[in-house]
């Protein structure tokens, strides 16, 4: 599986961005989908999950309620719909691929490159 991240940009704080994360294969709806992010200096943070068919998910308490994540199987992509954006949330955001239902970032076998995301105070 390969995939690709998009979307990130420059945003004020209390702004919104869409990122998106294409992939290759047709068995995309078999893995389960994950975002984490990296800010300089910090460890690789654990964002959102999805279940294969999207009927499960998971944030991080630092993001619930603000971020949603979507997918659609047939067009192969996945979504990170960030809303009131913060200063703190200012990182480089990777989209990935696991068989595992986890927020562990070691079990996501497949990763895209990152979209760098910079929230302005």
């Amino acid at each position: 599986v390969q995939l690709q991240a998009s979307g990130g940009g420059l945003v004020q704080a209390g702004g919104s961005l869409r990122l998106s994360c294409a992939t290759s294969g047709r068995t995309f709806s078999s893995y389960v989908m994950g975002w984490f992010r990296q800010a300089p200096g910090k460890e690789c943070e654990f964002v959102a999950r999805i279940s294969g068919a999207g009927g499960a998910t998971n944030y991080a308490d630092s993001v619930k309620g603000r971020f949603a994540i979507s997918r659609d199987n047939a067009k192969n992509t996945g979504y990170l719909q960030m809303n009131n954006l913060k200063p703190e949330d200012t990182a480089t955001y990777y989209c990935a691929a696991s068989n595992l239902f986890t927020s562990r970032a070691g079990a996501y076998d497949y990763w895209g490159q990152g979209t760098q995301v910079t929230v302005s105070s």
